[in-house]
């Protein structure tokens, strides 16, 4: 869609927050969001979110901006189901919009020094958690790694470097 490339091609680097919330299109949402609702309709909440990720982190060929556009650039959701090429903040925006959208979860981004990545709240913590404001949330890694992380793991090279949370999500609950 040449007037979402259009649209993004001098957007600024906005926060975590904005970011992470840029809509799709209504044309690229129905044509995606239907179909991931139906693949993942009869499997329980974790593999439903396992198979999100997976889909994020191998759709698509692995790039650093700096090597495939000369500087950092965050991709939107959108922009990133339109390049062919795509790194690490770009995946976990994407893997972010997919499991709000079709999960409605809380998750928090955490940031390393040169890595963004995401996890997830379940009912029941899975493997390696990172507790923010006392709960409990499950590392799902959308970019690929040198091993084939399940969710829970965390890849070896960050376990012991310090990150931060960027954003956190936490969905709007109506109560009756």
């Amino acid at each position: 869609n040449n007037e979402v490339e259009n649209i993004f091609a001098n957007y600024p680097v906005v926060d975590f927050e904005t970011y992470f919330n840029i809509p799709l299109s209504k044309e690229t949402y129905q044509s995606l969001i239907p179909i991931l609702k139906k693949n993942v309709k009869k499997m329980p909440i974790q593999k439903g979110v396992d198979y999100l990720m997976r889909f994020t982190r191998y759709a698509f060929l692995y790039e650093d901006d700096e090597e495939y556009i000369g500087k950092e650039k965050r991709f939107s959701p959108e922009q990133t189901l339109l390049n062919d090429q795509s790194d690490c903040d770009d995946r976990a925006a994407l893997f972010f919009y997919l499991v709000k959208e079709i999960y409605n979860l809380p998750m928090i981004a955490i940031l390393y020094p040169t890595h963004i990545t995401m996890a997830v709240q379940f009912e029941k913590p899975i493997g390696d958690v990172v507790v923010y404001k006392g709960k409990s949330y499950s590392v799902c890694e959308p970019t690929p790694q040198k091993q084939d992380l399940k969710i829970g793991q965390i890849s070896a090279s960050l376990k012991n470097v310090p990150y931060k949370i960027v954003y956190a999500y936490e969905p709007f609950r109506k109560f009756f």
